[in-house]
């Protein structure tokens, strides 16, 4: 998901692909970020109706679940890109130093992991000392380290895309069973909740170039239990307390 996951610079137009990548693994977090946001308030909404509650009782839970939700998603992925982010930001601090202390000892470095990727040395050294001259650091952070040193992860933007992904997928689940009559607000749920399921697991697959049915069963299998767990704990609650 961060810019340390992309390939080296080496062929034309990989820096490109990597973006591309970068941009994928983005759109494929953010949804499974509301995947998450549709199973866990499914599973709280749908458990608190087993118990009877009224509209303004899941309204109110939903909404704290929602909350809760996204903000512990929101504050997780800030302090995991936070901590990241550190790590990289350290390994080009490093990086720095040792091409200014011993920079014919990192043109060796280069040149070596380009043979190590098949050129022939005389090819690799002439690479190396190209790029060396054009950029040192981004081309052995890139080619060493998997870094971009102008495409580090902002921890923020993690931690506002997690927000909002999570909100938008707990949001379903929360009109599904506030807004229609007692009676069908719970299979209305489950039916919306399935079909989210099943957008969601079928995106998350084609996104990371698995397959889409296998992807789909496991999550509406999965959202299907949690649901009918729920509200199984929730029905016996209500009958053991009302």
């Amino acid at each position: 998901m961060t810019a340390s996951q992309g390939q080296g610079p080496i062929e034309h137009g990989e820096a490109h692909n990597g973006a591309l990548g970068n941009r994928l693994n983005w759109l494929r977090a953010a949804v499974l970020g509301a995947n998450d946001g549709v199973v866990s308030t499914a599973g709280l909404v749908v458990g608190v109706a087993g118990a009877n509650a009224t509209s303004t009782e899941l309204l109110t839970a939903g909404l704290a679940g929602l909350l809760a939700g996204s903000l512990s998603m929101a504050a997780g992925e800030y302090v995991s890109v936070s901590t990241q982010r550190d790590a990289e930001q350290a390994a080009l601090a490093m990086e720095r130093r040792e091409l200014h202390l011993t920079p014919e000892a990192e043109l060796a470095e280069l040149t070596g992991l380009y043979e190590a990727k098949g050129l022939d040395p005389e090819l690799a050294h002439q690479v190396a000392v190209q790029l060396t001259a054009h950029d040192a650091l981004a081309a052995h952070a890139e080619t060493e380290l998997g870094i971009d040193p102008e495409a580090l992860t902002d921890p923020w933007h993690a931690a506002w895309a997690s927000f909002a992904a999570f909100t938008v997928g707990a949001l379903l689940p929360l009109l599904a069973i506030v807004l229609p009559p007692p009676t069908h607000r719970v299979w209305i749920t489950v039916v919306a909740v399935l079909a989210a399921l099943v957008v969601t697991g079928w995106a998350s697959a084609r996104l990371g170039g698995a397959d889409p049915r296998r992807a789909v069963l496991r999550n509406v299998l999965g959202g299907g239990i949690a649901m009918g767990v729920t509200y199984a704990v929730g029905a016996i609650l209500g009958a053991s307390t009302g």
